[in-house]
């Protein structure tokens, strides 16, 4: 009975961990990514370099790099190597890049 026990419950540890990956994905809704596109273009900035640093969702940006507001958005941008880089302030990881 041990045996076929261990099989499910390893099962049901990377079910769970699958939900966790998910829940930690950020979803930005259609009205927020007018918002942010219409901020961007009307507040162009000029941009930085990061080296040693990758652009992708979840990859965290040092605290020398200065992030701007976005009006009615939870979210502050910053452009990297001419990209545009959402970033969710409190963890200062990125949420979403925009080319």
């Amino acid at each position: 009975m041990k045996i076929h026990l261990a099989p499910a419950a390893a099962g049901f540890a990377l079910l769970a961990g699958i939900g966790v990956a998910a829940a930690d994905q950020v979803i930005v809704t259609p009205e927020q990514q007018t918002i942010i596109r219409e901020h961007v273009k009307k507040n162009p900035l000029a941009s930085v370099s990061l080296l040693g640093v990758e652009l992708n969702v979840g990859s965290a940006l040092p605290d020398t790099v200065e992030l701007q507001p976005i009006p009615d958005v939870q979210y502050r941008y910053v452009v990297v190597d001419n990209r545009t880089v959402l970033v969710d302030p409190g963890t200062r990881r990125v949420v979403q890049v925009i080319d």
